[in-house]
């Protein structure tokens, strides 16, 4: 058990899709050979296939407190980057060329089905998750690893991979519920987000909470009563967990996606939400109707000038009030934060 827990709450009403956060952690952590697939953070488009792709059917987790053994992705499955066709259009001498990915019609990587989403028209829908490893509070990684390679800090409750320790067995893989744990081909080794540790450990918040346009990330300590993760999972309780199901208690929450309402066959407005409740609730779990009229409630209050604690937490007017105790700028802590360099992270074999 650790003695404080880090956490994470998105707030999907905010999400905008843009990718910035995907960016923001592959320039920094994911440069080294053998993970051009690796995305440790991802934003997809719901409904739709996740990444790896139809990841909610892979098995993995707790039944019953019993760990499940569960499918073990392949690279195929998480997504290879696009490759185009930029000499054909550039150089080919074609006038008729376009731009176009390998794998044709939607390409085979990890947003294949970005936007598509669900429903028919006049009432299509879709929404962004963006994902990331849930440093679990029961982490079946870390039960699931022969050698010991996986551990959660006792200070944070961060889930790390000892790339020394790890030799490539990949049960960490079939373990995790949500498929986010990838493998190294080159070094042999298991890999996944580290919740920007050597930033947290420096008091800066997760870099791809930092350069989120949205302001849909809230960092903090679940125990801490003044930041915004207590206030938004234990205070006002509109901050669920995905997949709760799965029994690894994920310590990444995400406040659900209101729905414009359903058109009838005159255009009108019915009193029925466009993504369904139904659909939220597979995802999030049954408080998912709570949740919805507890924001709305909260929502008339302010139209009818009252004050709302909740929604001056959610619109996040002050944007260092998102991220609890790490606020620091990357700048001020140190060469190694200023310079964006992950020097604590090393390849096996090279630790002095």
């Amino acid at each position: 058990m650790s003695k404080r827990q880090v956490a994470m709450v998105m707030d999907l009403n905010k999400c905008l899709g843009c990718q910035t956060c995907t960016i923001a952690c592959k320039t920094l952590w994911t440069k080294r050979e053998g993970m051009s697939h690796m995305y440790w953070n991802t934003v997809n488009t719901q409904p739709g296939t996740g990444t790896p792709h139809n990841y909610e059917t892979m098995g993995g987790g707790f039944k019953d407190g019993v760990a499940q053994r569960g499918h073990r992705p392949t690279v195929e499955e998480f997504g290879k980057a696009w490759d185009f066709n930029h000499q054909e259009v550039a150089f080919g001498g074609k006038p008729d060329a376009h731009l176009m990915a390998d794998g044709g019609h939607a390409g085979k990587g990890p947003n294949w089905d970005e936007d598509i989403g669900g429903g028919e028209y006049p009432n299509s829908y879709y929404f962004y998750l963006p994902r990331i490893c849930n440093h679990c509070t029961h982490p079946a990684c870390l039960e699931a690893c022969p050698r010991k390679a996986i551990e959660k800090r006792e200070e944070d409750g961060i889930v790390l991979i000892n790339e020394d320790k790890c030799r490539g067995h990949r049960f960490c893989q079939e373990a995790c519920p949500y498929k986010k744990i990838y493998y190294n081909e080159v070094e042999e080794v298991s890999q996944k987000c580290i919740f920007c540790y050597p930033r947290i450990d420096e008091g800066v918040t997760t870099a791809c909470s930092r350069q989120c346009p949205g302001r849909i990330r809230f960092v903090g300590y679940l125990d801490d009563q003044e930041g915004p993760i207590f206030k938004l999972v234990h205070k006002y309780k509109v901050a669920l967990p995905l997949h709760s199901e799965y029994g690894t208690r994920p310590n990444v929450f995400y406040v659900p996606p209101l729905s414009p309402p359903r058109l009838d066959e005159n255009g009108d407005a019915t009193d029925e939400p466009r993504i369904p409740t139904d659909y939220l609730i597979s995802l999030f779990g049954p408080r998912v109707p709570d949740v919805l009229k507890k924001i709305e409630d909260e929502r008339e209050r302010v139209r009818n000038g009252e004050t709302s604690e909740l929604m001056d937490l959610l619109i996040s007017r002050k944007w260092q009030d998102l991220f609890g105790p790490f606020t620091k700028h990357p700048r001020d802590a140190g060469r190694q934060m200023a310079q964006g360099s992950p020097v604590k992270f090393y390849k096996k074999g090279e630790r002095p």
